[in-house]
């Protein structure tokens, strides 16, 4: 397994230092929004911040993360090597090209259009390639993924694939379905436009290209983290998996419910009818019921753990959870955090309240709690539990690794509740002047936004806690050959067959099916009417 930890260390290495670049630019953004008069402060610094921190943080360190991870829960929860070392080498390697090659554009100042990259913005060619690179390198660690599971699987024919190979998969095709969306709208508007082939581009048909990747894409974010709530979180808490079907069920659902709810990111858009949007609609609240299945079965699973440690009352099992272990109280904490995004996200997704917080704070707010809590933090916890096994050292700065997770929760907790509100006030995202040069109605938030960049200041000491931790234990920590990766076991045993949910066709199927009546209509709709292209336009 040497070759694959070597590769894991490698992906993980650069989710770190992605990690790394986007939080000292949301530091940036946070002392900004305050109004703080710093000497760095101009419009041109804030949006070139919002884009990279964005793009770093949203696109690169969770998809490093995420194909580093997989890597290993795949090959350690199958006890085989990985399928074609050489090619996922080259996933990497090109992944890393694209990724350097998108970071020079922005941080050169010639890519300001923030994480959407919503055209007539227009970026150089080298972010839009080197972001279609990141995609590229990804799609081929899918293939060594499948194709590692397909190697095991001739030999298992009957045997069900462990959970957090399920997971991985469901993982996979989400991911592969939803890039379609983003791989049209690059390949056919993006790149030639920017390269000149094209003299403009449809905004409003990016916008819904761009979105039919966007929402899955925060499932491609979460689901790596749900397979580390259902795998690993219960046998570090001390217990047993409530239910191996009741998860499998959970991963069967996102594959076929990710992709078709696009629209609800479009409530304000026009050129979509209001009967398209309200589909989508209905698909997003679906898609909170395998959420609400994940919350009921993970913290059965801690209950079963506080209670092999001794508890006997009814809610005493809360106490006796190793909340000093950095690992269990990261995840721990990030399922505090997003369930309150869950409720902000469920007044997103409706169609009435959505235009009450559209574009405003509220939706910054939203996000964080999501992948910046429920994805960042669960990662940073798993950081601390896999790196040392990667690099076979003890994990070094323990008492930072212990109070990292508390800073992070804390200062999440006053940022996401300031944006909230802010945004209710009616306070825009985005804005690189949050005092509107002296206007009436942006004094209410101003003493908001100061509690805001307070919880930025907490989230940057986090944050820095973290990256000490990792550069200590790698560079630093004592020689320790625990290599080993154990999973949860169900409390009713393994399972002995397969059962629907293993049927990865059929919910391949079904999910294109819902795509393609999500999807088809309005598109073909929207390509059958005349058009008008826009030229684009650079800000700075």
């Amino acid at each position: 397994m040497n070759g694959v930890r070597r590769l894991a260390t490698a992906h993980l290495a650069v989710a770190v230092t992605a990690f790394g670049i986007a939080a000292a630019m949301a530091l940036m953004q946070a002392l900004s929004r305050a109004n703080l008069d710093l000497p760095w402060r101009s419009p041109k610094m804030y949006y070139l911040s919002v884009t990279a921190h964005g793009v770093m943080m949203a696109l690169i360190f969770t998809t490093f993360f995420i194909m580093g991870l997989g890597l290993v829960l795949t090959t350690s929860a199958l006890g085989r090597r990985v399928s074609h070392p050489r090619l996922a080498w080259a996933s990497f390697w090109a992944a890393f090209g694209g990724t350097i090659a998108a970071l020079w554009a922005i941080l050169w100042g010639k890519a300001t259009v923030l994480y959407t990259f919503y055209p007539p913005l227009k970026a150089h060619p080298a972010f839009y390639l080197g972001l279609t690179l990141v995609v590229v390198g990804s799609w081929i660690w899918s293939w060594v993924v499948i194709a590692t599971y397909r190697a095991w699987k001739k030999e298992h024919p009957e045997t069900p694939v462990p959970l957090a190979v399920h997971g991985t998969l469901a993982t996979i095709i989400v991911w592969l379905i939803a890039t379609v969306g983003v791989a049209a709208e690059m390949l056919f508007q993006l790149i030639p436009w920017s390269l000149g082939i094209k003299e403009t581009v449809d905004p409003l048909l990016a916008r819904m290209l761009f979105w039919y990747f966007g929402h899955p894409l925060v499932y491609f974010w979460l689901l790596p983290a749900y397979v580390v709530w259902y795998t690993l979180l219960p046998k570090a808490a001390g217990g047993k998996l409530f239910s191996d079907p009741l998860a499998r069920m959970v991963f069967a659902v996102f594959i076929i419910l990710s992709t078709p709810v696009g629209f609800h990111h479009q409530f304000m858009d026009p050129g979509i009818s209001s009967g398209w949007k309200a589909l989508h609609t209905l698909n997003t609240f679906w898609i909170l019921f395998p959420s609400l299945v994940t919350a009921f079965t993970v913290l059965a699973s801690l209950e079963i753990a506080g209670r092999a440690r001794g508890a006997e009352g009814l809610f005493d099992w809360l106490g006796k959870l190793p909340w000093g272990d950095p690992f269990v109280a990261s995840v721990l904490l990030s399922m505090v955090l997003f369930a309150i995004g869950g409720f902000s996200g469920a007044v997103n997704a409706a169609f009435d309240m959505n235009a009450v917080v559209h574009n405003t704070a509220w939706v910054q707010g939203h996000f964080h709690l999501t992948v910046g809590s429920a994805v960042a933090l669960t990662f940073m916890g798993v950081a601390y539990w896999l790196v040392p096994k990667l690099v076979n050292r003890e994990l070094e700065l323990a008492l930072l690794a212990k109070v990292q997770p508390y800073l992070w929760f804390i200062g999440m907790v006053l940022f996401a509740i300031a944006n909230h509100a802010t945004g209710l006030m009616g306070m825009p995202r985005r804005i690189y002047d949050p005092s509107y040069m002296g206007h009436p109605a942006a004094e209410q938030w101003k003493a908001l936004t100061g509690v805001s960049a307070l919880g930025g200041l907490f989230l940057f000491t986090s944050a820095a806690f973290f990256l000490l931790v990792m550069l200590g234990t790698v560079l630093a920590g004592r020689p320790n050959n625990d290599d080993t990766v154990s999973f949860a076991e169900p409390l009713e045993g393994p399972p002995l067959r397969k059962s629907i949910f293993d049927r990865f066709g059929l919910w391949v199927v079904i999910a294109v099916a819902l795509v393609a009546i999500a999807y088809a209509y309005p598109l073909a709709h929207h390509l059958s009417m005349q058009r008008f292209g826009s030229p684009g336009f650079r800000p700075f």
